[in-house]
């Protein structure tokens, strides 16, 4: 499996995490398919794959899924920023979560169709398909408008910034609305709640430095360190988002 992230255009860094492609390579088949583990990042991508495989977005995740591979594919994908999908999507992005949405619902059959013939029908490079993406979105963002730094976006930013080790009443407060109020609005334009995306950002940190090498202090310390009341909830939001143990991933 070979997996290559890009950087994107200057224009859409605000919006855009990264682009990306992957390629699974033979052999695999039906029976002992290659199978990859996908953890909750705060994000919304949406992908393109070869083989006539329709394109389509994947939202917001609460847990971990396991994606099986039964023969060689390539993907070419974008990764968008926490709460700015919406913006090329045209809808709440509460209603993708969990689930995945075929792009020809969301962009028109026509536009994606148009969009498969240009990445699939010749033989590319990566970085050309990468480049036909980020031409596409560009269009789109051009059509949408720069966009204003919604309540839900500025909390994001919030949380981020804290690693999600911020109480929720305390968010609601510094942008001046109740927390009823708020919590609504970020799910609509996130599309999870604000308590599961700051639990998801306190999980993502821990697993970053469980994976930092040489790391080797124990649970205990690296819980403080993230922000959880004690080691047995470090390990339960491990076994909620990823379905294992700190030390299994």
């Amino acid at each position: 499996m070979s997996y290559r992230e890009y950087r994107p255009h200057p224009a859409l860094a605000p919006h855009v995490a990264c682009l990306w492609t992957l390629r699974v390579a033979g052999p695999v088949s039906a029976t002992a398919p290659h199978v990859h583990r996908v953890l909750p990042d705060n994000c919304i991508d949406i992908l393109w794959q070869d083989g006539g495989t329709a394109a389509f977005a994947v939202g917001m995740m609460s847990a971990s899924i396991l994606v099986p591979a039964s023969r060689p594919v390539r993907t070419v994908g974008v990764r968008f920023k926490p709460g700015a999908a919406g913006l090329f999507l045209g809808l709440p992005l509460a209603e993708l979560t969990d689930t995945r949405a075929g792009l020809a619902d969301l962009w028109g059959s026509a536009a994606a169709a148009r969009l498969d013939d240009a990445l699939w029908t010749s033989e590319l490079a990566d970085a050309q398909r990468v480049a036909i993406l980020e031409r596409e979105l560009l269009g789109r963002l051009a059509l949408a408008g720069p966009g204003q730094p919604t309540l839900a976006l500025r909390a994001v930013a919030a949380f981020e910034a804290a690693h999600g080790d911020l109480r929720i009443e305390s968010v609601a407060e510094r942008l001046g609305v109740s927390r009823q109020h708020f919590a609504l609005q970020f799910r609509q334009q996130v599309g999870l709640s604000p308590k599961l995306f700051a639990r998801i950002c306190r999980f993502r940190r821990a697993l970053a430095l469980l994976r930092e090498p040489g790391r080797t202090e124990d649970m205990t310390t690296l819980a403080a360190d993230c922000g959880y009341f004690d080691q047995s909830h470090l390990i339960r939001d491990f076994h909620d988002f990823a379905n294992a143990a700190p030390g299994g991933l």
